[in-house]
């Protein structure tokens, strides 16, 4: 993203013959929305004047106290591609506040730069990198998605078997005109996914790029007759979309995370954040996987971690330590996916490693040999745990701990009520599966 003033944005949004500005923010459970003003706004806009309605979002205020303002974030300023030429739209990431001009606690960009200014206080900046899974499928007659994909490829393919191949490309040279950095994409594992890989950058700017690149993603893909869908596990019989993310903790532009004479290469900081991580897993896993469907990813055999555990090269592990050292030495975290709001998913992280950090923590001994493949006896002698196997086992780790419930804060019962609400709804359907099974034996 670029670096703008005022006056760059009022210059630009003439010189660019820009008639809207989409004023976006994300929703307690990560939903994208937005303001559209016309040009002739845009000073009230950058004012931080116009207003929405925020009973009106899920998981905000109630009615009685529902007024409240955007405030743009300047440097968030861009030009939508995918729109016309003429008549340009440009989008501005908001902040939420309140009518006395303080922060509203409920906005997921503030929880994460709430977490940011604790870090800062403690001399350390937050640098994320993330990598992005999502399923291309076809739509029906009536436009509507299905799960379905005339794709053919696998790993690392190429069209014709790769029949994405196109849309991914387009999707990326969006992004890169938006100020987002692309670092790789490729067809992924199963037919019709694919993977895109955003450059490390401070956490604020990598969940903004998050956002940024959903929405280009889904715009894209219907512009070219697909549909894409961040779903964590869409086919039963296939991985499911994964959102690895990649941390390390900076200080001067120095990656604390690197000790040249450290075991591995890695310094004790990197060693207390991993415990941290560890520590918490369970905790913060209804923010990192928080859907119901999450939890159908999260089980062996499809390359994502079921198991509290880390390794510098093992892939069935939560935490893996990837190449290279020194200023890229990173921790990877794989169990999030990609339905995650990105602001709240980074705050219960970083929460979690400092916690490591300042109570001094030591992690178990890496882990060994293919988590998958062990029995739960193994597993036990060698006292690793696993995650959640539900939403609902998920919710209960949350509100029992402190450190992920001090993170989100007051919103915290907002967001557990919300995603127990979207868990009853659940448990109490009756799939296809229990009538093919029951309906004529019981």
């Amino acid at each position: 993203m670029g670096s703008y003033s005022r006056e760059d944005i009022l210059r630009l949004v003439e010189e660019e013959d820009i008639q809207f500005i989409r004023m976006q923010f994300t929703d307690l459970f990560g939903q994208l929305k937005n303001v559209a003003i016309t040009a002739s706004q845009i000073g009230r806009a950058l004012n931080g004047e116009i207003m929405l309605d925020g009973s009106s979002i899920q998981g905000s205020v109630r009615v009685e106290e529902s007024d409240q303002y955007l405030r743009p974030d300047l440097n968030t300023f861009a030009i939508l591609p995918w729109r016309p030429q003429y008549g340009k739209v440009a989008r501005l990431i908001c902040d939420i506040y309140n009518p006395d001009g303080t922060p509203f606690d409920g906005d997921p960009r503030n929880i994460l730069k709430r977490t940011l200014k604790k870090a800062e206080e403690l001399g350390y900046a937050f640098h994320v990198g993330s990598e992005l899974e999502f399923f291309l499928f076809q739509t029906d007659e009536e436009g509507r998605p299905t799960a379905k994909t005339s794709d053919e490829a696998g790993y690392f393919d190429l069209g014709p078997l790769d029949h994405g191949e196109s849309t991914r490309r387009e999707v990326a040279l969006a992004l890169e005109k938006m100020g987002v950095e692309i670092e790789a994409s490729h067809h992924e594992s199963a037919a019709g996914q694919h993977e895109i890989d955003l450059k490390y950058t401070d956490a604020l700017a990598a969940a903004d790029n998050i956002m940024t690149f959903k929405l280009a993603v889904k715009t894209l893909a219907q512009k070219n007759g697909l549909y894409a869908t961040f779903m964590p596990k869409p086919l039963r019989d296939a991985a499911g979309n994964g959102m690895h993310v990649n941390m390390s903790l900076f200080q001067d532009g120095r990656n604390l995370f690197y000790d040249e004479t450290g075991e591995r290469k890695l310094s004790p900081l990197a060693r207390q954040f991993i415990a941290g991580l560890l520590e918490h897993a369970r905790g913060f896993c209804a923010l990192t996987n928080p859907v119901v469907n999450s939890y159908k990813r999260l089980v062996p055999g499809y390359e994502a971690p079921c198991y509290l555990a880390w390794s510098e090269s093992n892939r069935s592990a939560l935490i893996r330590i990837p190449d290279p050292r020194g200023r890229g030495t990173r921790v990877e975290l794989r169990s999030p996916d990609t339905a995650c709001n990105p602001y709240l998913a980074f705050a219960a992280c970083l929460s979690a490693g400092l916690d490591g950090v300042t109570r001094e923590l030591t992690p178990p001994p890496a882990a060994a040999g293919n988590l998958y493949a062990m029995t739960a006896e193994e597993l036990a002698e060698r006292n690793i745990r696993g995650l959640p196997a539900s939403l609902d086992a998920a919710l209960r780790a949350m509100e029992t701990d402190g450190v992920v419930m001090e993170a989100l804060g007051p919103y915290a019962i907002r967001y557990a009520a919300g995603k127990r609400r979207e868990w009853e709804e659940y448990r109490t359907q009756i799939s296809q599966w229990e009538l093919d099974n029951y309906l004529a034996s019981c």
